[in-house]
C-alpha cells in the first residue's frame, strides 16, 4: 500500500515529463483518423541518441483542471484506436515503439461503452502481437486492468521501482471480495501488484530504480534511469529479425502462469455457490450433481400421456 501511494503521488512525473527529459527532439501527433483525438492518450515521434522512436503513453494532469481535460488518464476507445494508428505508423516507417503506462484503467462510462471500449482494447491486444518492430512497455505509475494492457503487449515489460500493475485496484478488489474498502491492504498483498513481486513471477523483465523518496523527489534522474534501461533492452531487440521478434513477444506472454497437466483430478464436482431457491420444473435435471458427488437419477414423467 505504501508503494501504491507513491505511485499515485500527485507530483509524480507524468509521461510528458519523462519524454521531454529523455528526448533530443519531440513532436506530438494527434488524431485516430476517425474524427477523434483523446487527450488521455498522448502519441508522438522523438529521438534519443540519434535514433527515432514512436512514443505512446497515458497522460495524467497536475491539477483538477488538467485531470478533467485528460480524463484522469483514463482513455476512451478513441485513445486506443489512436495508439494503434501510431503503432502501425511506426511499423510502416521502421520506428521502434515505446509505450508508457500510467492509468487507473480504461474509462468505464456509458459513452465509452457506446463507442466500443471492449472491442477497442481487444483489437489492440490482437494487433500488437503482429507489429513487426520492437515494442518496449514501461509502467511509470499505475498500470490498471485492460486499459494498461492495451498498450502493454510488448517484447519487454519494464517497471519503475515504486510503480504498480494490477488487474483491479486493491480498493475495487476489496469491495468485491470482502464487501469493504477497508480490506484494501489485504487485497493489495494478494494481488501481487509491486514490481518486485511481478519480476519474480516473470511478468516484468526489469525494474528501473528510483531516487530515494520516489520518482517525484528527482524527476530528471528518474527519466535518465528509464532512458538507460530502455536503450539497454532496445539494443538487444534490434539484433533480432522480424520472425524472432514476433516469436519472442508471443512466447513471453504464453509462459506467464502455470498449468498442471496429468495430475490427480477430483472426480466429484464441488458446489461453490448457494443452492437454487426456485423448484425444478417437471422433467428438468439439476445443473450440477449433489454435493456428495452422487449422480442424480433422471426424473420420471408423470403425465397421462407418458403413462399411456
Amino acid at each position: 500500500m505504501q508503494r501504491l501511494s507513491v505511485a499515485r503521488h500527485p507530483n509524480r512525473p507524468t509521461f510528458l515529463d519523462h519524454v521531454l527529459n529523455i528526448t533530443d527532439s519531440w513532436i506530438e501527433l494527434h488524431g485516430d483518423r476517425g474524427g477523434f483525438d483523446d487527450p488521455a492518450m498522448v502519441c508522438g515521434i522523438g529521438s534519443m541518441d540519434g535514433m527515432g522512436f514512436v512514443f505512446i503513453g497515458q497522460q495524467k494532469g497536475r491539477n483538477t483542471k488538467e485531470n478533467i481535460h485528460r480524463n484522469f488518464a483514463m482513455p476512451m476507445p478513441n485513445g486506443y484506436r489512436k495508439a494503434l494508428r501510431f503503432m502501425r505508423h511506426a511499423e510502416k516507417f521502421g520506428f521502434p515503439v515505446l509505450t508508457f503506462i500510467d492509468t487507473p484503467g480504461a474509462y468505464a462510462g456509458v459513452k465509452a461503452e457506446e463507442l466500443g471500449q471492449g472491442e477497442a482494447i481487444a483489437f489492440n491486444l490482437r494487433e500488437m502481437f503482429g507489429i513487426n518492430v520492437p515494442i518496449i512497455a514501461t509502467v511509470i505509475g499505475e498500470g490498471g486492468s485492460g486499459g494498461a494492457l492495451a498498450i502493454g503487449c510488448g517484447n519487454k515489460m519494464l517497471m519503475l521501482e515504486n510503480a504498480v500493475y494490477y488487474v483491479a485496484s486493491p480498493e475495487a478488489c476489496a469491495a468485491i471480495l470482502w464487501k469493504t474498502s477497508a480490506a484494501a491492504p489485504k487485497a493489495a498483498e494478494a494481488l501481487r501488484i509491486t514490481a518486485q513481486e511481478l519480476h519474480k513471477l516473470g511478468v516484468v523483465d526489469d525494474i528501473i530504480p528510483e531516487p530515494v523518496g520516489g520518482a517525484h523527489s528527482d524527476p530528471l534522474q528518474t527519466s535518465l534511469n528509464i532512458k538507460a534501461v530502455i536503450i539497454k533492452h532496445m539494443k538487444e531487440l534490434l539484433t533480432m529479425d522480424v520472425e524472432s521478434l514476433l516469436q519472442q513477444r508471443h512466447e513471453k506472454f504464453r509462459k506467464i502462469g502455470e498449468v498442471e497437466e496429468g495430475g490427480p483430478v477430483d472426480p466429484h464436482i464441488k458446489r461453490s455457490m448457494k443452492k437454487r431457491d426456485a423448484p425444478l420444473e417437471e422433467g428438468e435435471l439439476p445443473m450440477l450433481p449433489p454435493a456428495n458427488g452422487s449422480v442424480p437419477e433422471p426424473l420420471i414423467a408423470t403425465s397421462e400421456a407418458s403413462r399411456e
